[in-house]
């Protein structure tokens, strides 16, 4: 593959109709405002475990990823599949997406490779092109461009054996705060599995998501900070 597919994977969404792949949280969320920009979005895709209670990518529940989707204004194309299934189903969506007049599906990606990307083999499966708005950024310079446009995320996952903390759970990502990370050598995007987050207000949003934080779970390796819509 050569530079300049990479190139169009960056500008993919330009001038297009898109479905955006959306988990919620920071690189998705910066990924389809930057796409906004430049493109048209008809929906978001959100990928739901099994039994369809939560979020394959970032656990959350329906109900708070349908709130998010209303404040932005998109429609949710959403199905249940088992890790096995995934590809398939996640096809299946895209394939409604085009039907529907998608052209291209743009993701939060910042570091997928050249050779061998997921995301262009199954948007060649469909006929789509490729958007990924953060392709190669700066872990740093990403964070920092979410922050200074306004969004406000919230931690909701750790992984408690790469350097995070239970006491990060509910905490609100400021430049202060990704500092702090960063002497503690965790990734500011979290890109190496360490945190995830949930985004609750932004330029893209027409009104705050309330939300109520629920009890801390633990399961391994791992806490978690379950949301509620309040």
């Amino acid at each position: 593959m050569d530079v300049k597919v990479g190139r169009d994977w960056k500008n993919g969404a330009l001038g297009h109709t898109f479905i955006a792949s959306f988990s919620g949280g920071k690189d998705s969320v910066l990924a389809l405002y930057k796409a906004m920009k430049v493109g048209e979005a008809i929906g978001l895709i959100v990928m739901m475990e099994e039994e369809g209670q939560k979020s394959r990518s970032h656990g959350m529940p329906p109900e708070l990823i349908h709130a998010q989707a209303k404040s932005i204004g998109l429609p949710v194309y959403t199905a249940p599949a088992s890790w096995s299934e995934y590809e398939r189903v996640f096809i299946t969506l895209l394939e409604k997406a085009k039907s529907q007049g998608a052209e291209a599906l743009v993701t939060g990606d910042l570091d997928m490779p050249e050779h061998g990307s997921w995301n262009e083999k199954v948007t060649k499966n469909v006929g789509l092109k490729l958007g990924m708005p953060l392709w190669g950024m700066d872990h740093r310079e990403a964070v920092k461009e979410f922050i200074n446009l306004g969004f406000v995320t919230i931690i909701v996952t750790v992984n408690l054996s790469l350097g995070m903390r239970v006491e990060d759970l509910g905490r609100t990502l400021t430049h202060e705060y990704i500092k702090e990370l960063e002497v503690r050598g965790v990734d500011p995007c979290g890109e190496g599995g360490e945190f995830h987050t949930t985004v609750i207000d932004g330029p893209i949003f027409k009104q705050p998501i309330p939300i109520r934080k629920c009890e801390i779970m633990k399961d391994g390796e791992y806490a978690f900070l379950p949301l509620e819509l309040n």
